[in-house]
């Protein structure tokens, strides 16, 4: 992180609400307002989180939860064990199958929120980096199909890049219910948008 935003984090009311919170990131309140403006979370539900560094949305999850439900993260970055019991960690790359079928077992059966906060490692090559980040929704969208339950409901970062459009559609290709929103916690300036997908659809099998 360079010197100007190391400087920003620290000024940022979101890094410091976040540090007296007990928060690991300023990010928790992003999935905090998510949440309650899409009613997200039940009591008990099963949730996963990919590109769950530093924690702050494991800890958010894990409140919505309660102690009858279950929050698996994943990350390339190991993940600090987080005091409430509930939550799982794994370390790997999301984009790897061999690491997708070990999340899958983790899991021990269908969840009912699939959460991405996943984001390119950026290049400074504009074309590259919008590359990379359609490839993770595609990677996204792949998990939900296996993870989710029908009527599940998926939380995922999008990019205002050329590829916005067609992204939303395939969203709305597998769930009745899609928006997007922009929530406060965001950095000013920042390209990333999240697409609330709710109600999931799973494809009908051929017999």
């Amino acid at each position: 992180m360079g010197a100007n935003a190391l400087a920003y984090e620290r000024k940022d009311p979101f890094y410091r609400r976040a540090k007296l919170s007990g928060y690991r990131s300023r990010a928790a309140f992003k999935l905090q307002q998510l949440a309650q403006r899409a009613h997200l979370f039940h009591r008990g539900d099963r949730v996963v989180d990919l590109g769950a560094w530093p924690g702050g949305w494991l800890q958010v999850a894990a409140e919505q939860v309660g102690p009858s439900g279950r929050v698996i993260g994943i990350d390339r970055r190991p993940i600090d064990a987080l005091r409430a019991p509930v939550v799982t960690v794994l370390t790997g790359d999301v984009t790897d199958g061999e690491t997708q079928d070990r999340l899958i077992q983790a899991c021990g059966g269908p969840v009912d929120v699939l959460l991405s906060d996943l984001a390119p490692t950026l290049s400074g090559v504009r074309a590259r980096d919008d590359a990379q980040a359609r490839q993770l929704v595609d990677c996204v969208l792949t998990l939900a199909g296996r993870l989710l339950r029908p009527g599940g409901h998926l939380v995922v970062k999008l990019f205002t890049t050329a590829d916005l459009s067609a992204c939303i559609a395939e969203l709305r290709a597998q769930f009745a219910d899609v928006r997007t929103t922009r929530p406060e916690a965001t950095r000013r300036g920042s390209s990333e948008i999240y697409a609330i997908a709710k109600h999931f659809r799973p494809p009908s099998k051929i017999p």
